[in-house]
This record gives structure tokens, sequence and C-alpha cells, in this order.
């Protein structure tokens, strides 16, 4: 098993707005501009093969402003695309602090991570013991119906509580903010009662949009 001794102390940093990264769970992510394709190329080199996906803080008035946590993911797939860029597949490892950017020769940023804090990350799959999951599945074909979005419901129901939790934290259209809110949820309960409330709350007009990212 992985342990946080084994982990990088210093990491490649994507910062892409909207884009949530969850332990155990997988983001795919095209890249294409030559900065993240020379991060890329530089992290399959590495032995951990990782690369830290955070969230710019437009909240703070200073350029380049990050949040202090983000998650880093391991590149475990990827296939070449016909305008030279890349599909990658990152599967999230775990959160980390972002520490001092870290100077160097590279078109992209590094930063120091803390991975102090994120033990359970690295551990087995989390539970969530209080779950309602009839309650929950029902608030969720309120949302999908009322944003006209289809799923399929079979592997819903079926679907472990943390990949049924996390997958949705990461699929469904909440803003930044919201996102890194679920990120930061110190337990799979407490991100599974976060995402009802945004839920609740787009139902009920807070947020508009229309469409799944």
């Amino acid at each position: 098993m992985t342990k946080h001794k084994d982990l990088p102390s210093v990491i490649p940093i994507f910062p892409l707005p909207g884009a949530l990264l969850l332990p155990r769970a997988q983001l795919p992510l095209h890249l294409f501009e030559p900065r993240y394709l020379a991060m890329l190329d530089d992290a399959l080199k590495s032995d951990t093969r990782m690369i830290g996906m955070v969230q710019p803080n437009d909240a703070v008035d200073e350029e380049g402003a990050l949040h202090t946590i983000g998650c880093a993911g391991r590149v475990t797939a990827m296939s070449e695309t016909e305008t030279g860029g890349y599909m990658i597949t990152l599967t999230g490892v775990s959160r980390f602090r972002i520490g001092e950017d870290v100077d160097g020769f590279t078109p992209y940023r590094r930063a120091c991570a803390n991975w102090a804090g994120f033990e359970d990350d690295l551990g087995e799959e989390q539970f969530d013991p209080d779950m309602d999951r009839a309650a929950l599945m029902g608030l969720l074909k309120r949302f999908f119906e009322d944003r006209d979005l289809s799923t399929d419901w079979d592997s819903m129901n079926e679907a472990e509580p943390e990949v049924l939790i996390n997958s949705l934290s990461m699929l469904c259209p909440f803003e930044p903010e919201e996102r890194q809110a679920l990120l930061e949820a110190e337990t799979l309960a407490a991100r599974r009662e976060m995402l009802v409330t945004l839920i609740e709350y787009a139902l009920h007009g807070g947020n508009e949009r229309q469409v799944m990212q």
C-alpha cells in the first residue's frame, strides 16, 4: 500500500477551473497546450507519474492564486489525438496542501506538496453507513429530470457509496467554489451531505446551469 512518505515532496501543478479529482476516482483530461504536454512528458518520466490538480482561487486578488488544497492523480491511461495532444486519465491518489512554488526551468508550475492530514485517502474505500440510498436516488431523479439529463440508473443504484458520491461530486454541474468545498469535505458522509445541500439548492433555483460538464 502506498504511504504518504512514498509520495513526492514536489509535484507539477495543473490549475484548471471546475476540474474536480477525488481519491480513487478517475478524471479524463485533454492536454494540448505545449506547457502541459511538457508537464505530461516529465510526469511520465517520474516514478509516481503524478500531477496535482488545483483550482484557481478567484476570491484572492492575486495573479495565479490557487486554492490551498488540491488532489494528486496518477496518469493511468493515455492516447494521442489527431492534433498532437493527448487524452489522459488521472486516477486520484491523495489530497494535499499546496506549498511554495518551486523555481525551475519548466514551462509549467511546480509546488511543494504537504500530504499531512489526508492519510485516509490512501486507505481502503470509504463507506457512508448513514446514507439513505432511496432518499438520495429520489433527489437525484428530480435533479436529473429538472436538468433534462439521462444516466444509467441501474448502475447508479448498484454503485458503492464512495463511487456514487464521488462520481456525482465530479460530474454534477456545480460552480468551481462548490466543487472545492466537495473536495475539502473531511469524510465521505460530509461530502454526501454537502452534495445533497447543493442539489437541493439547485432545485430551488440557486444554480441555473443546464448541462453536465
